[in-house]
């Protein structure tokens, strides 16, 4: 039984709390925030979706941060849980000439002690209202709870006429490749729309030509594929024709959270109605735009901002 859509999107994962390196020596970081689907969907709602965010945090000072964050940039936090007896994850984001690098302190953060119960409970009406569910790899990751978790929430979602997106955003710290192979490849079965990266996918797969990815990704069974390629831009399928989006010349300060400003536009374009074409050129210029700056969250463009690029595709366009 399909439910009335009355939201965008409904995000489920884990939010942390983010350091990112400013200075080498001495060193010196910028607090700021992060977690993959948290960056997503408050990329979304800068572009003026609706949208909530699904999870856990501690009872902790940097979960009240968090949930003021979400609050300020207009994301539903009605279905955020308050655990007790865990702790809100922190990152940290160092750089260097390889490009930037993550250290976690999230071992039994809050986030990971999500159960398939908290969906049943408190977060299936959030999942129905939606047009949208987004969720990542590393959703799958943090632990066999949340993995649970989030397995339940792509079916519920379906159930209810509600599409599913799923990110690959692999982190192989998190887990062993063969379980993430297992884990992903049933995820992408799960979901209307795949958003792998070409890294992800060679780690994966060890195909590492774009065509081929995609190919991969249909036979799971994603109806709609986006492959991310970085500053080259991004290929859109929808199992019939293939749509390439070049990327745009900006000075990359920091990548940390372009691959969630991607997805975020991506949603919000595809729910107010264009198609995967127009949705992925208009989400590739707003993730060029997201480099531009320190940290996951900060520099996520405006709607204004990405328009402005799309129509002078030649300027480099601080957001």
């Amino acid at each position: 039984m399909h439910s009335v859509k009355t939201r965008d999107i409904a995000a489920l994962g884990e939010a942390m709390l983010e350091f990112n390196q400013t200075q080498a020596e001495p060193p010196l970081y910028l607090q700021g925030f992060g977690g993959d689907t948290s960056n997503a969907a408050i990329a979304a709602a800068r572009a003026g979706a609706r949208v909530a965010y699904l999870s856990r945090l501690g009872t902790d000072r940097w979960g009240d941060r968090l949930l003021d964050l979400w609050q300020r940039e207009n994301v539903d936090t009605t279905s955020i849980l308050r655990d007790a007896q865990a702790a809100t994850g922190i990152y940290f984001v160092s750089h260097d000439a390889q490009g930037h690098h993550f250290s976690y302190a999230r071992a039994g953060s809050a986030a990971s002690r999500m159960q398939a119960s908290d969906l049943t409970q408190h977060w299936s009406e959030a999942v129905a209202h939606s047009h949208w569910l987004h969720l990542s790899g590393i959703s799958l990751a943090i632990s066999a709870s949340a993995c649970d978790t989030t397995f339940t929430a792509m079916q519920h979602a379906r159930s209810v006429g509600t599409r599913v997106a799923f990110d690959s955003n692999l982190r192989l710290s998190l887990w062993p490749l063969a379980r993430a192979q297992a884990c992903i490849s049933h995820a992408v079965s799960l979901c209307d729309l795949f958003l792998p990266s070409l890294e992800d996918m060679t780690a994966l797969t060890g195909l590492s030509q774009a065509q081929d990815i995609i190919a991969w990704s249909h036979a799971q069974g994603a109806a709609q594929v986006v492959l991310k390629l970085g500053a080259d831009g991004a290929m859109a399928s929808d199992g019939f024709k293939v749509h390439g989006v070049s990327g745009h010349s900006v000075q990359c300060v920091d990548a940390t959270g372009a691959g969630d400003c991607f997805a975020g536009n991506l949603l919000t374009r595809l729910a107010a109605g264009d198609d995967l074409s127009v949705a992925t050129t208009y989400a590739n210029a707003a993730a060029a735009l997201s480099v531009q700056g320190y940290g996951a969250v900060a520099p996520l463009p405006t709607r204004e901002a990405v328009l402005q690029l799309l129509a002078h595709p030649s300027k480099a366009i601080t957001p």
